[in-house]
């Protein structure tokens, strides 16, 4: 009998859900317009089984994803786990066999060198295929129509590494997924690769090179002629995971590193430029002015993952953890080996930075982020934010309302900047049922235009993407011919 620990990990808003299911036509309150035609794809960690080894941190679930298919003015809702190795391992087992998050010294033996990963960290989507990710195995493919599970993908044996992004990009000039491997010659080694792979799954780049201290590389950022990498202390080491503590750790008496990579050079090209201790998760986007490069990202003074807790013992700060979206500039030709400078775009406190991804790599004006609500009485929030004036317009959820990750979705493929929509889970804390919002993402402060009623409860959940009708079409086209092949 599946019985879940009583801990802040798997009640509340984190209980688990584990309900696979279809629910066409979703009522909506207010009105989606009648050209919107795609779908939004969500993931969030969902553990189908109680952890092996009695709590766990809310972020080890199985990876469940949502799909929101727009069309004709009404929204159908589909949702199922991504059958990763892990999760067919502890299927057929009936429990699980997977230990403490990232710690293999605490798996069951039968499990022993097996992928650990839950494809619950984001659903992006190229080359026809919806990827689960989880930065810490391959990619997941799966049929972004029928939400089936291919399996671990290698792009036709080009990519070997054992670990993939979270967090590739698109680049929109050539259409090109750039993306990396940390940890990629095996757990907690100081190895990276970088790759660009076309849309048809060529890879055409790949440079391997070293970061100087293992750390937690979840995201980066990507301009016309650079990749850039922030290492920030959220560190590791094997005396950890053999003490049973949680896999990454805050370290605050390391410094911060950009390493620059050329997008045409190789190891030797990079650069590498320091900053004195911060904390740094995501990246809003850079792009660069010649040699001069500009890579936003919200900065805190002090660690904002209290369950990857102070290597040092200190205690989780709370006004600390405050991130503000923070542009930080650094030249290719200078050789200070520093910042050039940091600069606070906007007075928003917020994280899960997004933007109109069509200005990918390029200078850009409109962000959206989720608003973290500081101190007693605080509500979650969305926020705009104008880079070029550092204003920000913000709704506020009500209360007992959580929300998720905005997502940008463009109102045609030559719009403006900026000018489309919205998207955005809304938790209600105090009667279990959801929302998917929808609104005009230059008017957010307006509140939503309309209000996309889900008959489930969702779990808190990560990262998501919007996939416009026509590349749906052409992914159900591609699946047909590979079943006919």
């Amino acid at each position: 009998m599946a019985k879940f620990p009583n801990s802040p990990s798997f009640t509340g808003v984190f209980e688990p859900i584990r309900i696979e299911g279809d629910v066409t036509d979703l009522d909506i309150e207010g009105e989606v317009p009648a050209d919107l035609d795609g779908a939004f794809f969500r993931v969030q960690p969902d553990p189908k089984h109680p952890p092996l080894l009695g709590d766990d941190i809310a972020f080890n679930g199985d990876g469940m994803i949502a799909q929101f298919r727009f069309k004709d003015g009404r929204v159908d809702f589909k949702q199922r786990y991504v059958r990763t190795d892990k999760f067919n391992l502890e299927e057929k087992a009936g429990r699980a066999l997977f230990g403490a998050y990232r710690n293999p010294l605490t798996d069951d033996p039968s499990v022993k060198g097996r992928y650990r990963g839950t494809a619950n960290t984001n659903a992006f989507f190229h080359g026809g295929y919806l990827f689960g990710l989880k930065e810490d195995s391959p990619a997941v493919a799966m049929d972004a129509n029928s939400l089936e599970t291919f399996g671990y993908h290698d792009f036709d044996g080009q990519i070997t590494s054992p670990t993939f992004t979270a967090h590739p990009k698109i680049d929109p000039e050539t259409g090109d997924m750039c993306c990396f491997s940390y940890a990629s010659k095996g757990l907690l080694t100081r190895d990276m690769v970088y790759w660009e792979i076309t849309p048809e799954g060529k890879k055409t780049r790949e440079v391997a090179f070293e970061i100087p201290y293992y750390a937690m590389m979840h995201d980066f950022g990507l301009t016309r002629d650079y990749a850039l990498f922030h290492v920030v202390p959220i560190t590791s080491s094997w005396e950890r995971l053999q003490a049973g503590l949680p896999h990454f750790g805050f370290d605050t008496t390391m410094p911060v590193h950009l390493v620059v990579l050329p997008r045409g050079g190789d190891a030797k090209d990079i650069k590498m430029f320091t900053a004195p201790n911060l904390f740094a998760s995501h990246v809003m986007n850079a792009f660069n002015d010649g040699t001069k490069i500009y890579f936003d990202t919200p900065e805190a003074k002090n660690n904002m993952f209290p369950f990857f807790p102070d290597i040092h013992g200190a205690p989780f700060n709370g006004p600390e953890s405050a991130s503000h979206l923070t542009r930080w500039t650094v030249d290719m030709d200078s050789n200070s080996g520093e910042f050039e400078s940091r600069e606070r775009l906007s007075e928003f406190v917020g994280e899960f930075p997004r933007m109109d991804e069509r200005y990918n790599t390029e200078a850009y004006r409109h962000g959206w982020m989720l608003g973290m609500g500081m101190g007693p009485g605080s509500r979650a929030s969305l926020g705009h934010v104008d880079t070029s004036t550092g204003q920000a317009k913000v709704w506020q959820a009500g209360a007992n309302r959580a929300l998720q990750e905005p997502c940008f979705i463009p109102k045609s493929k030559d719009a403006p900047e900026g000018e489309g929509y919205i998207v955005q889970i809304q938790q209600h804390q105090d009667d279990g049922k959801s929302d998917l919002l929808l609104f005009d993402a230059q008017h957010v402060d307006e509140g939503p235009m309309a209000a996309i009623h889900v008959p489930l409860r969702m779990r808190f959940g990560l990262h998501g993407n919007w996939v416009p009708g026509e590349e749906l079409a052409k992914a159900r086209r591609k699946t047909t011919q590979a079943v006919a092949a």
